[in-house]
């Protein structure tokens, strides 16, 4: 348990971050950050990661598998403790929320 106290939550928050742009969307070759579907990542002082995450539609064909890839993939960091991902319409993920970087690789720009 001690090895985890040398982390700080903001050095962990991009450590999540890191493993959050390995996860694509399957129908848009962009990660999930960068597209946008990202809001919020919460990180507490026992080192419990609470992510606020939408997808890009309700019927989104992976709306089932995708929260749960990205609590496994979050819960593999070593310093995590544990992590919960909910997910919200509230608001409706649009096409700006993607990041200039990957509007400019989706010829979006």
């Amino acid at each position: 348990m001690e090895e985890n106290k040398n982390i700080d939550t903001a050095e962990l928050g991009d450590k999540i971050v890191r493993v959050l742009k390995t996860i694509f969307d399957p129908e848009i070759p962009v990660d999930i950050y960068e597209l946008g579907l990202i809001y919020d990542v919460f990180v507490n002082e026992d080192y419990d990661v609470k992510i606020l995450m939408t997808l890009t539609s309700p019927n989104c064909p992976v709306a089932e598998s995708l929260p749960v890839e990205v609590e496994e993939k979050v819960k593999s960091i070593d310093a995590v403790k544990g992590a919960e991902v909910e997910i919200t319409f509230d608001p409706p993920w649009t096409q700006e929320l993607i990041s200039e970087e990957a509007r400019l690789e989706l010829g979006l720009l």
